[in-house]
């Protein structure tokens, strides 16, 4: 082959691989396009979530550090609630999936294609999250008068045992004063138990 000859073919392969890299290029373009497009298209539909749930929203204080309402950008955009729930799209890119991580897992609260019954169970759960910590603080206020009737019930406890030892105190001595008794008794009965038998221990015993 003569060297114009390979000159052209190398033309020719240069021409068409500039070709095929364009057209790889345009198609993840088109990707690119498709993906952002889905993209956009779920970040869409889960502000129409919110858009519904704005008046519930609007009920909860501003400086509230539990609830994060939210549309999260990136790969799967996300209506964010509080830190362990929140709204996603399924593979369809129709169905809302209500979701919750806890420690045994992932856990779906709630899906559907309409927005009102997503918008219902997330209006659900914001109002147990908000009944379970009122009664977290409920509890925490109920708690604190407990703490002097608390030390007045230790005391009563701690004095029961000090009212008690006097108590004890007195039956041993009792017990004392009824040994010594007896046994005055005892040495009684003894002593004129001989004196019936020795009258000479008797009239030296009246002699004393």
């Amino acid at each position: 082959m003569s060297e114009a000859g390979q000159s052209a073919a190398s033309v020719g392969n240069v021409r068409r691989l500039a070709d095929v890299v364009r057209e790889v290029k345009t198609a993840a373009a088109d990707r690119e396009d498709v993906v952002v497009e889905m993209r956009e298209a779920s970040r869409t539909r889960l502000e129409l979530l919110a858009q519904e749930l704005q008046p519930v929203f609007a009920e909860v204080p501003e400086d509230d550090p539990i609830f994060d309402f939210a549309v999260s950008s990136g790969q799967q955009p996300r209506l964010w609630i509080d830190a362990v729930a929140h709204v996603t799209l399924g593979h369809d890119r129709r169905t809302y999936r209500f979701l919750r991580d806890t420690r045994l897992g992932r856990v779906v609260l709630a899906e559907s294609t309409e927005i009102k019954p997503i918008a219902d169970q997330v209006t659900r759960y914001i109002a147990e999250r908000l009944v379970e910590r009122q009664r977290m603080v409920e509890g925490e206020v109920v708690a604190l008068p407990r703490g002097p009737k608390a030390h007045s019930e230790d005391g009563q406890e701690k004095a029961a045992p000090a009212e008690g030892r006097p108590s004890v105190w007195k039956a041993f001595l009792g017990a004392i004063v009824l040994v010594l008794a007896g046994g005055v008794v005892g040495v009684a009965s003894v002593l004129f138990f001989l004196s019936d038998r020795f009258p000479e221990l008797q009239r030296l015993l009246e002699l004393q």
